[in-house]
């Protein structure tokens, strides 16, 4: 039998390990995804469709049906997280970002989150800045690398998701979202609504039916990608602080860039190497930093 400790800490460690693994593993199915699919496109369809599933599946388990102040703060968070931290993303890959250097990209998430915090009056410790301070100076090093030098307009769209993604993952703790798993599939629906609007406006079209594994990559992204690791994002939103919800972000890289390396062909810089080590220890500084390297205790001294 589990202690009733345990039984609390296993959904956690469930949807961390959900997002550190299907999260860095995304990466690569949107590349796979937009060589058959306009990315706007995609993007829209997977979450109207993941969206949709999910509504339907927890309105059939007797989940209620969210109230209208409920379904504007799962708008504003769908749009900011989804429609555009992870549409632009997926435009950037359109673009000819590798897998791996979008996954790099958006570990940047810890850090923007720490930047967005004080405007709720978190304050950071002198840990937590040098950590932004290494995450900017990996930034820096990625941008120079050959895979974005010759595209910074991809290099834009990643840094503006991440902090987009950043700023809603802690708008989310402030606002009435539906309960559990219904905040994200409102959110999914909202932003699958968002982003098919845009993509029609925008003149995207199939010019083709997608390959086969255009539309397995899409599946994969609208049942693992969205359905599953949304839910455990936005239950782990809920459940502890936003810096440790986003701490999936130094795992993902290491993935994304393994995937993107054995089956997509593509290949780093040792300067691309090097700055991927360097946010990612800047992203473990300001998540677990407190925990690596605690303060050591004060002591007083003991009269006589």
């Amino acid at each position: 039998m589990l202690s009733k400790k345990n039984r609390h800490l296993l959904p956690l460690i469930g949807a961390l390990f959900t997002l550190y693994i299907v999260w860095g593993s995304t990466y690569f199915a949107i590349r796979v995804g937009v060589e058959g699919w306009p990315p706007l496109m995609m993007a829209g369809v997977r979450f109207l469709v993941a969206g949709f599933l999910l509504f339907v599946l927890l309105l059939l388990r007797g989940y209620p049906l969210p109230t209208l102040k409920q379904w504007m703060a799962a708008a504003v968070i769908g749009i900011l997280l989804l429609a555009v931290g992870n549409g632009l993303v997926t435009i950037a890959q359109h673009q000819q970002v590798p897998s791996g250097i979008a996954a790099v990209m958006v570990a940047t998430v810890p850090l923007f989150t720490l930047g967005f915090s004080l405007f709720w009056g978190m304050r950071n410790s002198r840990l937590e800045w040098t950590g932004i301070a290494l995450g900017l100076l990996g930034i820096v090093l990625l941008n120079t690398g050959n895979n974005l030098v010759g595209n910074p307009m991809g290099a834009l769209l990643i840094l503006l998701a991440s902090a987009s993604w950043a700023f809603g993952s802690l708008l989310s703790a402030k606002v009435s979202l539906p309960a559990g798993p219904m905040a994200g599939a409102a959110e999914m629906l909202v932003a699958g609504v968002v982003l098919t609007i845009i993509s029609q406006l925008s003149g995207e079209h199939l010019d083709k039916m997608p390959s086969f594994s255009a539309f397995m990559a899409l599946s994969y992204l609208i049942v693992f990608g969205s359905m599953l690791a949304i839910s455990a994002y936005m239950f782990l939103l809920k459940n502890v602080r936003p810096v440790v919800a986003t701490s999936y972000a130094y795992v993902n890289p290491v993935v994304a860039v393994l995937l993107g390396v054995g089956f997509a062909g593509e290949s780093l810089t040792l300067r691309e190497w090097v700055a991927l080590v360097i946010i990612v220890a800047a992203v473990v500084l300001v998540t677990l930093g407190k925990y690596l390297f605690p303060k050591p205790a004060k002591t007083g001294r003991v009269s006589e």
